[in-house]
């Protein structure tokens, strides 16, 4: 079945993971994808958890995608860049800016070779302002947005969360900006440039926090696992040591588990016909659900809350996620073949498509692995690529 994106070509230009993450995203729908790394190889090969020496983050990262050496800072490289930019749709970047121009591979002498072209450019601040040519990385959006500072205890520090948010934030927004582009593209026939700053997709994310300030001059405040919204909404640990989480949004279901863990009078509490109001007597809220749950096994305590119709879901780590029947019947869990590991588990695809569905094809491949073939289609011979491999070009 022929993917959503099929005929769509993408050049990954980018290292670490906003950038790579939206490349990666595209081709689990059909576009094909040719990752370019430098000849040492894009840090994420090295980066966290290995097996035998392979990076197991590049194997999910570079799923699906033919992965080619060339060194962009060299004239043989940069010649061999405008010959694929020819028939390429997409190139994702995230150089500092100004990078490509020193090359003379802005967007300016791109789209002369080819005026369709959709380039991305994803960087920690975006191509202007004063913060533009500094290093970028998702840490910094996350601080800057203001996650961290309403994420933590009230009397602890801002909390940073300890794993990729911010970039993988933005290699969604990246993959709908370029789908943005392409379905303009078809209206005008011109591609254009994607500005992309780490540090704005995570902010849009957080909610009225920006209105808030400028119609009340209010700041929110760390509130640890609790909501300004409403309650209870926390995490609670149950009898055999575990964790369920609660959310009270609606205000029926708060309701349902007040009568379920026997508090019933709190109901018919003035403070508790809103969610708000019933933020401030978190405390309350908190010891007789808290109570209640703690004197049970988690399993009995989901089974109430289900029974109850009430919001209830397990605190998961990967081991519970594999096992779960929910995600089972989702198919959220690929088996994904390998030449190198036999065969890998991973996250699957994003969504699914009745007509068109996305499939990932193979894990990341080793370093270079498809150099040969890629070049190959733009007359690159087995002597050339041997002067180009002596030269450091190419790996």
């Amino acid at each position: 079945m022929t993917g959503a994106l099929s005929g769509i070509r993408v050049l990954d230009t980018a290292t670490l993971f906003a950038g790579p993450l939206a490349a990666t995203m595209l081709g689990d729908y059909g576009a094909e994808v040719v990752k370019i790394e430098h000849p040492n190889g894009d840090p994420v090969r090295s980066h966290g958890a290995q097996r035998d020496g392979v990076g197991l983050w590049w194997k999910m990262l570079g799923r699906g995608k033919k992965a080619i050496t060339l060194y962009l800072g060299s004239p043989e490289g940069q010649e061999l860049f405008r010959k694929m930019v020819a028939d390429t749709d997409v190139v994702i970047e995230n150089f500092r800016p100004g990078t490509l121009e020193r090359w003379g591979l802005g967007y300016d002498e791109l789209r002369e070779i080819n005026p369709g072209l959709v380039l991305a450019r994803v960087t920690g601040f975006g191509q202007r302002g004063p913060y533009a040519k500094r290093p970028g990385f998702g840490t910094l959006a996350e601080a800057m947005s203001g996650f961290a500072a309403i994420t933590g205890e009230p009397d602890g520090p801002p909390t940073l969360p300890p794993f990729g948010l911010a970039d993988g934030i933005a290699a969604l927004t990246t993959a709908f900006a370029v789908l943005t582009a392409l379905r303009a593209r078809e209206s005008t026939g011109r591609g254009q440039v994607v500005d992309l700053a780490i540090i704005e997709p995570i902010l849009t994310l957080l909610g009225p926090q920006i209105i808030a300030y400028d119609q009340l001059g209010t700041l929110q405040e760390r509130t640890g696992n609790r909501s300004t919204n409403n309650a209870p909404r926390n995490t609670y640990k149950t009898r055999d040591g575990s964790w369920v989480a609660i959310s009270t949004s609606a205000q029926s279901i708060a309701e349902r588990v007040l009568r379920l863990v026997g508090r019933p009078e709190l109901i018919d509490e003035p403070w508790f016909a809103t969610g708000a109001q019933r933020a401030q007597h978190a405390d309350v809220l908190d010891e007789a659900v808290g109570s209640w749950i703690a004197e049970r096994d988690r399993d009995e305590v989901v089974k109430a809350f289900e029974e109850a119709q009430a919001a209830v879901a397990p605190v998961y780590t990967a081991a519970d996620v594999m096992s779960d029947p929910q995600f089972e019947a989702l198919g959220t869990i690929a088996t994904v073949p390998d030449d190198e590991l036999g065969s890998v588990k991973m996250q699957n695809v994003l969504f699914r498509l009745s007509e068109t569905p996305g499939a990932i094809s193979s894990a990341g491949a080793p370093l270079g692995a498809h150099t040969e073939e890629v070049l190959g289609r733009y007359g690159v011979g087995e002597a050339e690529l041997a002067q180009l491999r002596e030269k450091g070009v190419v790996k």
